[in-house]
């Protein structure tokens, strides 16, 4: 590709309508236009994308099943179809994108040095994994309240050879995280790339999460029309940044005859994390999207039994389907997402993570509108991580288990 050409569409995808773009101190722009200019070159490199899909195969475990939910199903009376991405190595969708870029960071940028935010862990761990396998040094943020929180992540990443380090400043979660992830860049930004782990952040972080992540949705398509010879009726997923989300909806976008339905978190009925559902557009970690803010302008803190639902914000792309009408945005509490976790482990012995779990809740909830209808639900991650969450949440097992 001509240099002129590449510039002329990086400009075209720098913005999804009014959303998007890339509002950063001038200090980073070098390495924002030095990561585009690796990403447009790794998407067009045939050695770099089977590099790539060698590790997801092989390593990660791709492709995940779509498993038919015969007896959620038949409790619910529509057909559920689970997208299995918590079946991968390090147990959630995570991977695929950390994997993408380490391998870029390694062989394109020539940098060894990756940082990495995380709020359930997953991220962190996924990033984590990357690293040691394809030998980089690794650095993750992560705030105090999920440090806690998510105790056996931590343990997992640093087994792994990452340091972690905790983050006690602001509502101790996912948003000040990525705010000390930022800072370090910053100071580093010449030997160190920042894995960003959700469609987030200035461009081109929004454009290459979603393109890691889009084999979710490609594999999916092609699994439901082989099981059932059509697009489902419905695809629903969990919507924190929104890149398992993204993953999946990307395939199915296009046909508006499947109806695209992203959940997000409606918290404990005094804080949430639902910017798309309550919140305003705004800019936010280097870009302009949905999130929840006073009238001021101030950014509210989230809250969210799920940690990796815990931000304030949402990826541009997702603020531009909900705009478009393109995917439709709903909201579900701590409780109702608790009922959606316990739900798909004794029906169909999967225990989820606690982000899909709000977006089984939903589906749960609607089950008279999608009656005989065929739903697709993407599985984000197991819910190991979670059960020290869930066990302080029920208080105790005998009156709940």
């Amino acid at each position: 590709m001509e240099e002129g050409d590449l510039q002329r569409e990086i400009l075209c995808i720098m913005y999804f309508g009014k959303f998007g773009g890339r509002f950063v101190p001038e200090t980073l722009l070098p390495a924002l236009e030095e990561l585009e200019r690796a990403f447009y070159k790794a998407k067009k490199s045939r050695k770099f994308i089977s590099l790539w899909k060698y590790y997801l195969r092989e390593y990660a475990g791709r492709p995940t099943p779509l498993y038919f939910a015969e007896n959620a199903s038949r409790v619910l009376g529509l057909k559920l179809y689970i997208k299995r991405e918590d079946l991968l190595h390090t147990g959630a969708h995570k991977i695929n994108n950390t994997i993408g870029q380490c391998l870029l960071a390694k062989m394109i940028l020539k940098k060894r040095r990756i940082i990495a935010e995380t709020g359930a862990g997953q991220h962190g761990v996924a990033t984590a994994t990357a690293c040691a396998l394809l030998g980089l040094n690794c650095v993750v943020y992560m705030g105090q309240k999920d440090v806690r929180r998510q105790e056996i992540n931590v343990l997992r990443m640093r087994l792994l050879g990452a340091e972690v380090i905790p983050v006690s400043s602001g509502s101790q979660t996912l948003k000040d995280a990525i705010n000390e992830a930022l800072r370090d860049w910053i100071t580093n930004v010449d030997t160190t790339h920042y894995v960003i782990g959700s469609v987030v952040g200035p461009h081109p972080f929004p454009q290459m999460v979603s393109f890691f992540q889009s084999i979710i949705g490609e594999e999916a398509k092609m699994q439901i029309l082989k099981a059932e010879g059509r697009y489902p009726d419905f695809v629903v997923a969990c919507v924190g940044g929104g890149s398992n989300a993204m993953g999946i909806f990307k395939a199915f976008c296009k046909n508006r005859n499947v109806k695209l339905i992203g959940v997000e978190a409606a918290g404990d009925g005094k804080t949430h994390s639902a910017s798309l559902t309550y919140g305003m557009p705004g800019v936010f970690h280097g870009t302009k999207t949905y999130l929840i803010q006073d009238e001021d302008g101030q950014v509210l803190p989230p809250h969210s039994i799920a940690p990796g639902l815990d931000y304030p914000a949402v990826g541009p792309e997702h603020s531009f389907f909900n705009d478009e009408g393109i995917a439709s945005y709903y909201a579900v509490d701590d409780n109702s997402a608790i009922e959606g976790f316990e739900f798909l482990a004794r029906t169909e012995g999967i225990i989820p993570a606690l982000e899909p779990a709000h977006a089984m809740s939903w589906i749960i909830k609607n089950s008279k509108e999608l009656k005989n209808k065929i739903v697709v639900l993407n599985l984000s991650g197991r819910g190991d991580k979670d059960m020290y969450i869930y066990r302080e949440y029920v208080g105790n097992f005998k009156s709940q288990v």
